[in-house]
C-alpha cells in the first residue's frame, strides 16, 4: 500500500483516541509551557499548538472559542490567549522547538522536550 497523501502519524491508536491524545498534549504544554514526550508524539502536537497560537494572536471572539475547542481546559484556552500569545507578537510562526533529550529507560523510545 502507499503513503501518498496520508498526512500525520497514527501513532497505534483510532482516530479519536489520537485526536485526544493530541488535545491532552496541546493542554499541558499550554499549561506547563514545556513538556517530554516521545518524538513522533512531539512532531504531532508541535503544529497543532502552531495553529491554535496563531488563532490567539488574533484574539477576537470567533478565534477565542476555536482555541477553546482545540484545548481541553477553559482554563488553559484562555492562558494561552491571555498571557500567552500577546508575548509572541514578534514572528508569525515558528514559536515552538522540538529538542531531542534522552532515551527512555524501558524501550529506548527517544524523548523529546517541546
Amino acid at each position: 500500500m502507499h503513503r501518498h497523501q496520508y498526512k500525520g502519524r497514527k501513532l497505534h491508536r483510532e482516530r479519536d483516541q489520537r485526536e485526544a491524545l493530541v488535545k491532552g498534549l496541546a493542554d499541558s504544554l499550554v499549561k506547563y509551557e514545556s513538556i517530554e514526550t516521545t518524538l513522533p508524539k512531539a512532531k504531532e502536537v508541535v503544529p497543532y499548538v502552531e495553529k491554535l497560537i496563531t488563532k490567539a494572536k488574533k484574539g477576537d471572539l470567533h478565534n477565542r472559542r476555536q482555541v477553546i475547542k482545540g484545548l481541553q481546559t477553559l482554563e488553559s484556552a484562555h492562558k494561552l490567549v491571555d498571557d500567552v500569545a500577546p508575548k509572541l507578537t514578534g514572528r508569525t510562526s515558528g514559536h515552538l522547538r522540538i529538542e531531542k533529550t534522552r532515551m527512555r529507560r524501558g524501550d529506548n523510545a527517544q524523548l523529546a522536550r517541546v
